[in-house]
């Protein structure tokens, strides 16, 4: 890139753009907000925004310097390993999404170590936080910018997170969120029992009750519990080389967790169940607060709809080079990842307008050759003549 800027001081040209990536103090919020503004409006020429989507990724990486590296689970990888963890939040309609916010996952071991948090220039107002509790940030900042809302969309990473959910609750979002087959409900038609009263003196008791006879399931045994007839053979969207179908059933439920601390029943909710033929059991199920007339095809094709930001990552990291950051900086991985997004927002904008067609995975980029007689730094010299 900075022999083609330049050819006559490329490495002069080659440690400007290193700068503009690892130190420059320009504002990552400010660069993916023009990004927003820019793209946003041409997605949405193809269709309306129906989803905001929550994820992270995560980026091996050896040694301890490095910020945010620490042993913990990497996607990438499928296990735990050494790695960062990013948490983000992208905007979609149903043939486009776009990165709008992006933050490095800091974890309790690194935000209480003052010595790295120096060495990597962490910002002093970066506290610890969980990643649910990113996210959550990230979306009061989408609503305060009043974008156009969607529905939330979340692995049970964060659906398991009650307190996630009803942060997106009050903020007046729907979400379809994956959660964990531990979760408990209150069976269809069932709910805590109301306060019991004790007598005449005291306050009057307003916690709601449960007995040992009248107590919530869990999300597995309530599946495993519904007549077969249940389950509807359901159609989702067209694959890269099929069409995407398996067996759902959905039914109205109330979320069950520690509501023995509330005076009213939590409201009832979606519980979206997947359990593929030939499986022994349900394989995923999502909670969602998408309104009850919802058909069930509609409730399949938005909680299914987060494969979107797969496509998005892969192209991220393979053909833009998302993980390819090498320094050791908080700033220098956030501003290497708004550039980064920065580019992919382009080629999202370009495709909205010229080639809605265009498949992931085939950006057609045209690679230009470096200058003549150009080396980069570190290559072996010329041979020598006999």
């Amino acid at each position: 890139m900075a022999a083609r800027l330049d050819r006559k001081h490329t490495q002069a040209m080659r440690q400007s753009l290193h700068h503009l990536v690892a130190r420059a103090p320009w504002s990552d919020e400010a660069l993916l907000e023009q990004v927003r503004s820019q793209v946003l409006p041409v997605m949405k020429k193809q269709g309306p925004v129906v989803a905001w989507i929550v994820d992270d990724t995560g980026f091996p990486k050896k040694g301890r310097h490095s910020v945010g590296v620490a042993r913990q689970y990497c996607g990438q990888v499928g296990k735990q390993d050494n790695c960062r963890v990013a948490v983000s939040l992208s905007v979609a309609t149903w043939n486009s999404s776009l990165p709008i916010a992006y933050r490095l996952y800091l974890p309790k071991e690194w935000a209480d170590d003052t010595e790295r948090r120096e060495k990597t220039e962490v910002p002093k107002e970066v506290e610890f936080q969980t990643k649910p509790d990113i996210a959550l940030d990230q979306i009061r900042a989408a609503v305060a910018a009043n974008l156009d809302r969607g529905v939330v969309l979340a692995d049970a990473a964060y659906g398991i997170n009650t307190e996630f959910r009803d942060g997106l609750t009050e903020l007046g979002l729907h979400y379809a969120v994956g959660v964990q087959s531990s979760v408990t409900v209150w069976e269809p038609g069932r709910q805590p029992l109301p306060a019991k009263p004790r007598g005449k003196m005291g306050r009057p008791p307003r916690l709601l009750q449960r007995t040992t006879d009248h107590q919530p399931v869990s999300i597995k045994q309530l599946a495993m519990s519904l007549p077969s007839t249940v389950f509807k053979e359901i159609t989702w969207r067209e694959g890269t080389d099929r069409k995407l179908r398996s067996r759902f059933a959905a039914v109205r439920v109330r979320p069950a967790h520690r509501d023995y601390e509330k005076a009213e029943p939590r409201a009832e909710e979606w519980l979206l169940i997947e359990w593929p033929r030939g499986q022994a059991e349900p394989t995923k199920y999502w909670m969602s607060t998408l309104p009850q007339d919802t058909k069930l095809k509609d409730l399949i094709k938005t909680a299914k709809h987060r494969w979107i930001i797969e496509r998005d990552y892969e192209e991220l990291k393979q053909e833009l080079g998302l993980g390819h950051f090498e320094g050791r900086n908080w700033r220098g991985f956030h501003h290497h990842a708004t550039l980064c997004i920065a580019a992919y927002g382009f080629l999202v904008a370009e495709r909205n307008r010229f080639s809605p067609s265009a498949r992931a995975g085939h950006l057609g980029f045209a690679t230009l050759g470096p200058a003549p007689g150009f080396r980069p730094r570190g290559s072996p010299g010329p041979p020598r003549a006999a």
